[in-house]
């Protein structure tokens, strides 16, 4: 399978994220791609609460999320949504969810995953995220069983546990998703080694497509991405890095390399209980 990763500089106009997103899934399936995967909140980078209010919507009403599923039944192709904003009516502070979408060839919703780790931290003085102000967390890991592998769906701050990682491939997951909208900051110092982890204690392939540079908004504060959509072999290589511009990558994804690496190091079967210190 042709995997294409897009990395793109969302800004917080869902209406100017989708025009984006359409021309160039369009492409990459021009290209060749069967898989296409999008970083994490596509539709709108925002950090004003306000803003996404007025922008967003619920999961069955999203003009965005109904566009792209024509967009993957039209060209044929399985599509990862890295993740939307949207409304849920089920959290008492009417909080969003930070939901990861994959898109059937047929343009249906086959699996849908809710960011679990909310990313509240101080990286510097200028630098503070609170998500859960905005998002509320998701409570479930998802596996996704698709003809060129199982996917295990996870969401940019996610990366920094690999207990859920294992798990998802413990349960099958022979593809890792993390779609990211990582800080620079924490992008150059730790972006390249998690994401090589990840793959290497699983055996796994890691996609990551990435939101990159300055994001425009008409309302608060910019945002700003690290960019380097990276992919992860199971054995650790990086197959590609995307560096900070936006664009495509391609690579050719091979479940038979995920067997081999599992067989040279058979950690996933290795488990032992033991008491906590």
């Amino acid at each position: 399978m042709r995997a294409a990763l897009l990395q793109i500089t969302s800004s917080d106009s869902p209406v100017e994220n989708l025009a984006l997103l359409q021309r160039l899934i369009g492409e990459a399936a021009a290209n060749g791609a069967g898989f296409v995967l999008t970083p994490e909140v596509s539709n709108c980078v925002s950090l004003s609460r306000t803003h996404q209010q007025s922008v967003l919507h619920l999961e069955a009403e999203d003009p965005s999320l109904a566009a792209l599923r024509d967009c993957a039944a039209k060209h044929g192709i399985w599509l990862s949504l890295g993740s939307f904003g949207v409304k849920t009516g089920d959290d008492a502070n009417g909080r969003f969810a930070n939901r990861q979408f994959l898109i059937s060839p047929h343009g249906e919703v086959a699996a849908r995953y809710d960011k679990i780790h909310m990313f509240d931290v101080a990286v510097t003085p200028e630098e503070t995220f609170r998500e859960s102000d905005g998002y509320r967390p998701g409570n479930r890991a998802v596996i996704a069983k698709t003809p060129f592998g199982t996917l295990g769906l996870t969401i940019c701050y996610d990366l920094r546990f690999p207990h859920l990682h294992r798990a998802l491939a413990k349960a099958g997951a022979e593809i890792l998703i993390a779609p990211a909208a990582f800080s620079p900051v924490t992008g150059a110092a730790h972006w390249h080694a998690l994401l090589q982890a990840r793959a290497i204690e699983t055996g796994c392939y890691v996609l990551a497509a990435a939101q990159t540079g300055l994001h425009k908004t008409s309302r608060g504060a910019q945002r700003k991405t690290y960019g380097h959509s990276l992919v992860v072999d199971p054995w650790g290589a990086i197959l590609s890095d995307a560096g900070r511009e936006p664009g495509i990558s391609y690579v050719d994804l091979d479940r038979d390399k995920v067997a081999q690496a599992r067989r040279r190091i058979p950690a996933l079967a290795h488990d032992r209980e033991f008491d906590s210190p």
